[in-house]
């Protein structure tokens, strides 16, 4: 969906704010995983909000990933993806964080990789 003109744009800036403020009041000093998921790929981040510093990532154009998927745009690249962050992040010392969705429905793609960082390991 393209933004166009400053009126949506302002709106949507809003609604951002607006999730973004709910889950810090919510994490208690959790860091956040983010998800973004595009046409095409799928992308994961463990975000440390107070320090304001990324501790793992992981997305389905990863090289070893690559490999192994069909496609980056369904639901098997979302669990490995899912699986490889949360592995990354709990090397990094992180155990438990708190789901930003980034404003995609809770289903499909974004549910199979909120479901695979759980079983690896993940709490939320």
């Amino acid at each position: 969906m393209a933004v166009t003109n400053s009126r949506q744009k302002a709106r949507l800036e809003r609604r951002r704010g607006r999730v973004r403020g709910a889950l810090a009041r919510a994490a208690k000093g959790r860091p956040r995983l983010s998800v973004f998921r595009s046409s095409k790929q799928i992308y994961a981040q463990v975000i440390d909000d107070a320090n304001g510093h990324t501790v793992a990532t992981a997305s389905s154009l990863e090289k070893d990933l690559r490999g192994t998927l069909k496609t980056g745009a369904d639901i098997a690249a979302a669990v490995a993806v899912g699986k490889l962050v949360a592995e990354r992040a709990k090397v990094a010392g992180v155990s438990a964080v708190i789901f930003d969705r980034g404003g995609y429905i809770f289903h499909g793609r974004v549910k199979a990789l909120a479901d695979a960082a759980r079983e690896s390991g993940l709490e939320f």
